[in-house]
């Protein structure tokens, strides 16, 4: 499959490294062009000062001025994955939809071991399952 690393954190809505017991995984999420114009990548919208909205809920396209709500946007997103298996040490890439499950009462990013079919769960804000 040979996924492509991002070159900048810019480019990006999501990303992470992390060490799973004896395993790790880095996730990324890349940003998407906007439907509308084709050209441009969409993010978070630009205040009249000129900083980035942090906690805006809606990402917009900065030729254009198309926007989508957040939850729109992030699920026709696509979570890039390489990681070592905790259980049998395969080390391999995986693609999922970038969506988050409630796994035991915690957001989780839910990927499978191309080996062996383990479950790979990347919490949210490192929280520990119950």
């Amino acid at each position: 499959m040979a996924l492509t690393e991002p070159k900048s954190m810019e480019e990006c809505v999501y990303f992470t490294n992390r060490s799973i017991g004896n395993g790790k995984a880095m996730i990324w999420v890349i940003k998407k062009f906007c439907p509308n114009c084709k050209n441009t990548i969409m993010g978070k919208p630009i205040n009249k000062k000129g900083k980035i909205m942090i906690r805006a809920m809606e990402y917009t396209c900065s030729s254009c001025n198309y926007s989508e709500p957040k939850e729109v946007y992030e699920i026709s997103l696509i979570a890039n994955a390489k990681y070592k298996c905790p259980v049998c040490g395969f080390a391999g890439e995986s693609q999922i939809p970038f969506k988050r499950k409630n796994i035991d009462g915690v957001q989780t990013l839910r990927f499978n071991c191309g080996k062996c079919n383990g479950n790979i769960d990347i919490t949210k804000k490192m929280k520990e399952k119950c």
